[in-house]
């Protein structure tokens, strides 16, 4: 395995790594400044109240989008892992 081989690897799985994550970040960040305005405008600081509504919009997010997450993982290893532990 060349140099320009394995750091093209690496960068291409680090891709995924950011296609896969960035919607259950997007999601939380959405989710704890809409919770942290509501907390603001209401005076209520509730800890639970931080936590719940981003929990279950991260879990709701991983549940739709877990087909388009297992796709891109299972392609990007097929494609680019796969040749290269076979030696191809």
């Amino acid at each position: 395995m060349t140099e320009a081989l394995f750091y093209d690897t690496l960068r291409q799985g680090l891709w995924v790594a950011v296609l896969i994550s960035a919607p259950i970040l997007g999601v939380a960040l959405i989710a704890g400044v809409a919770v942290g305005l509501f907390q603001a405008l209401t005076s209520i600081q509730e800890l639970t109240l931080t936590f719940v509504p981003k929990l279950l919009a991260i879990v709701a997010v991983f549940w739709v989008s877990m087909g388009f997450m297992s796709a891109l993982l299972t392609n990007f290893f097929s494609r680019q892992l796969l040749p290269l532990i076979a030696g191809s």
